[in-house]
């Protein structure tokens, strides 16, 4: 039976912050396959990491969850897909507004927020 992907692969990590640089290298060795450019790695490296880091810092605060990354090639391009079932979101069209953080403390905040197909941040 014919797959739809060209290529898949599935990740789960604990949340924990010593994970994102894996999850950052896998994704990006699993998109090598597609020759990118070295600025479209590192994109998806920021992409990555912004996502991994959102989803321990806020999906999960102080306890441990599973972070699950799914990759797909499809017609040469790659569709990444990062989840979490941590707290989520109370409120969505509040935590688009620019610059918008619920961790003001902490040094990274609204780096991006990818709801509904459109990335915010």
């Amino acid at each position: 039976m014919k797959s739809k992907y060209d290529n898949e692969m599935n990740l789960e990590i604990l949340s924990k912050s010593c994970n994102e640089a894996f999850a950052r290298i896998t994704v990006a060795a699993f998109a090598s396959q597609l020759d990118p450019t070295i600025e479209e790695i590192a994109d998806i490296k920021t992409a990555v990491s912004e996502a991994v880091t959102n989803s321990i810092i806020h999906g999960y605060e102080n306890g441990e969850g599973i972070i699950k990354i799914n990759c797909k090639i499809v017609d040469k391009q790659i569709i990444i897909e990062i989840s979490d079932t941590g707290k989520g979101i109370e409120n969505v069209d509040i935590a688009k507004e620019p610059l918008y953080t619920t961790k003001a403390d902490l040094e990274r905040s609204r780096n991006g927020l990818y709801h509904n197909g459109k990335l915010y941040g």
